[in-house]
């Protein structure tokens, strides 16, 4: 998935010189980087993202 077209997952990968990342890759980066996510400021779809991933590559646990 390409991080350019997530606010909130481009802000905690500023690291990286955008690409993309795989759903395990970008679980991963939520649940290590979640107190820097500014949850009020997420868009509808990267919500939707962030709850698909949840549910089929962390199993229905976000571990934050």
């Amino acid at each position: 998935m390409p991080i350019e077209a997530f606010e909130q997952l481009r802000w905690i990968t500023w690291y990286r010189s955008g690409g993309t990342v795989s759903p395990k890759e970008a679980l991963e980066i939520y649940e290590r980087n979640w107190r820097h996510v500014d949850q009020s400021q997420l868009q509808p779809q990267e919500r939707e993202l962030i709850e698909r991933l949840v549910r089929t590559v962390g199993k229905g646990i976000l571990l934050v």
